[in-house]
């Protein structure tokens, strides 16, 4: 009622069943719990506007509509057009992020009449815009999908997440942080089996055992004359005695 807009059907129901939404979770290094994922949905008393209100509490300070840009592009191509700090949009801060940014509720055309057609943006900490999804469910399911991880949001930007960020996607996200890979080989990351080799007969090939090498008749001959040679002079010597 204060700003003269309706919530999103989505949205309502979610606020119907509960007041917002935090969950966070944490990793073991050396026995040492971490604080590493959190997952934030603003109650109704935190859903803040922003750009309404002067940064400081000075007559004539400046305020985020004075950031506007004439120049900036107008939903040109495939882009959606970017949200206005002025009056011509309406932007409410669903999750801080832990300072990395805000993820907003964004009512991108409010004059004359607000209209009831909201999308889900992402503020980073250059005040520069960056679209995440048309709907609030699609947004809850890629804040579930990416666990909360530091700053996933910027998987959505043109420079990506940090270093150190990445390396978390990389333990807890590895399909996630390479969905261009993914995009360009749908099986890359598929396990892949081969039923030639998987069901191959298990026959074994019989082995040949190798015959001793027969000795030549001449060796045979001599060894044979040799025996009888020896016998004879055994028989001699048994006689003379």
């Amino acid at each position: 009622q204060k700003n003269s807009c309706v919530l999103p059907e989505d949205l309502k129901n979610f606020y119907l069943m509960t007041d917002g939404f935090q969950m966070t979770w944490s990793v073991k290094t050396d026995d040492t719990p971490m604080p590493l994922g959190s997952m934030v949905i603003n109650s109704v008393s935190k859903l803040c506007r922003l750009g309404g209100s002067s940064m400081y509490a000075l007559p004539n300070a400046p305020t985020l509509a004075d950031l506007e840009d004439d120049t900036d592009d107008e939903g040109n191509g495939d882009k959606p057009e970017k949200p206005h700090f002025d009056s011509r949009s309406l932007i409410f801060e669903l999750d801080p992020c832990n300072g990395n940014g805000k993820v907003c509720l964004v009512y991108k055309h409010a004059e004359p009449v607000v209209s009831p057609d909201t999308e889900i943006w992402f503020l980073d900490r250059a005040l520069y815009w960056h679209f995440l999804t048309k709907t609030f469910t699609a947004y809850y399911r890629l804040l579930i999908t990416h666990l909360g991880l530091p700053q996933w949001q910027y998987a959505f930007t043109s420079y990506g997440v940090s270093p150190q960020a990445k390396q978390w996607f990389n333990m807890y996200k590895p399909i996630t942080i390479n969905t261009a890979l993914l995009s360009e080989e749908a099986d890359s990351f598929v396990n892949k089996l081969d039923p030639n080799k998987v069901f191959k007969s298990k026959n074994k090939t019989p082995v040949l055992k190798k015959k001793p090498p027969s000795q030549p008749p001449g060796s045979q001959k001599s060894h044979t004359s040799m025996t009888s040679a020896k016998t004879s002079s055994l028989a001699g010597n048994s006689s003379r005695k």
